[in-house]
């Protein structure tokens, strides 16, 4: 059995599933506003080039920007359930399989973090007064990418579960410890330290126990991986259904729990725990985060009131999956639930949801103070606003699917 050819085929056959959406994608007008997202962000980024605030905390957005990037790994290795039972005999030669996922996971991910670096040095090689070398400092960060990806690996293959968390954990930690050395420290220092670095949690990983192939894992994530490719199209075009990662969550398992046990509450409550443990929610999360963290660094510019409205329409797109949620499910269809109350129930959870997130993301700009207040009032009613537009859009699209089956 030729096993690189068999990776090549399944990626191939995976593709091909996929390039017939793009073109709805495109006819979706998503090109045109993202060419339209970057012809704005690249001249706001050049005129803030050329007015740098005093003071602006240059290392610290290096830092949150770049670690993540150089952190960040992620493999599709295209293998089915049935390849336990079939590979399972080629188990001694699956590293010809196994090396094609590795490799291209690595250049793939080095691409997006090379793009980021090479934007962001403008700014940071005029704001920081005693810059490293651009290609010292790529140099690092390849290496360290490098590193995480090969760390990450070996957490997929480690045979105890917790042990692969608590690696993961380590991994972060020494990355982000890594590139803060290289930024605040002496430039020989601090390369002492990464090798030292880099050379002790390289022999950190050698000490748990680890699957040759670890099946069951690999598979999983590959599951997951699939179904984020087909949700992400799924906010353009009706794709099949795919499984995905179900998380317990238990610190979040009351939240739902409290629904009264009636017809008008039934879909919600099973809405509510279908968020908690999807990927929905800390995909949301994220984005919350950082787009709080944004408006509160552009509080008060109409920047800040286009970086607002950005991330609150990017969280209503993903809270807008939510709509499709078991809607091909065989139980479903024998509750006594009608259509009407079903639609109401998840239009109404969806709409709170993203009220609730669009006053979380307006609380920073308040620190503006009374010079923004212009702007801050507008943001809060062009909030609410997106909120119910995107109600109103996902109910009639609802409606329409509705008419065509």
């Amino acid at each position: 059995m030729d096993l690189k050819q068999l990776w090549k085929q399944r990626r191939t056959g995976f593709w091909n599933n996929i390039v017939p959406y793009i073109g709805y994608v495109i006819q979706s007008g998503v090109a045109m506003v993202f060419l339209f997202v970057v012809i704005a962000f690249s001249a706001w980024y050049t005129s803030f080039v050329q007015r740098i605030p005093a003071g602006f905390p240059i290392r610290w957005v290096a830092l949150l920007l770049l670690a993540p990037l150089a952190i960040f790994a992620g493999y599709r290795t295209y293998l089915q359930p049935a390849d336990i039972v079939f590979l399972r005999p080629q188990e001694h030669r699956m590293q010809e399989y196994l090396k094609n996922s590795f490799s291209r996971g690595v250049i793939y991910k080095c691409i997006g973090l090379l793009i980021v670096y090479v934007t962001l040095w403008p700014l940071y090689v005029r704001a920081d007064a005693d810059a490293r070398p651009f290609g010292w400092f790529l140099l690092l960060l390849l290496a360290w990418k490098g590193v995480s990806s090969y760390g990450a690996w070996q957490e997929l293959r480690m045979v105890q579960y917790g042990a692969a968390r608590g690696y993961r954990l380590l991994r972060w930690a020494v990355v982000i410890l890594a590139v803060a050395a290289w930024l605040w420290h002496p430039l020989q220092r601090s390369i002492w330290f990464e090798l030292l670095l880099a050379v002790l949690y390289l022999v950190a990983l050698r000490i748990p126990h680890k699957h040759r192939v670890a099946w069951e894992r690999l598979i999983r994530v590959e599951q997951s991986q699939s179904a984020r490719v087909m949700q992400t199209l799924g906010w353009f075009v009706d794709v099949p259904s795919s499984g995905q990662k179900v998380s317990a969550r238990r610190w979040l398992s009351k939240w739902g729990s409290g629904l009264p046990w009636k017809p008008e509450k039934a879909y919600q409550y099973l809405i509510t725990k279908t968020f908690i443990r999807t990927e929905v929610f800390p995909i949301v999360v994220r984005l919350i985060l950082l787009g709080m963290l944004l408006t509160w660094w552009t509080a008060g510019t109409y920047f800040g009131l286009g970086v607002y409205l950005f991330f609150l329409l990017i969280a209503g797109v993903q809270l807008g999956s939510l709509r499709r949620a078991h809607a091909e499910s065989f139980w479903i269809m024998i509750y006594p639930i009608t259509e009407e109350s079903r639609r109401s129930q998840v239009l109404g959870f969806i709409f709170h949801l993203h009220a609730g997130f669009a006053l979380l993301l307006w609380l920073p700009m308040l620190t503006a103070g009374m010079d923004g207040l212009g702007i801050i009032g507008a943001a809060l009613v062009l909030g609410v606003a997106v909120a119910y537009l995107m109600r109103r859009s996902q109910r009639n699209k609802w409606l329409k699917e509705e008419e065509d089956i």
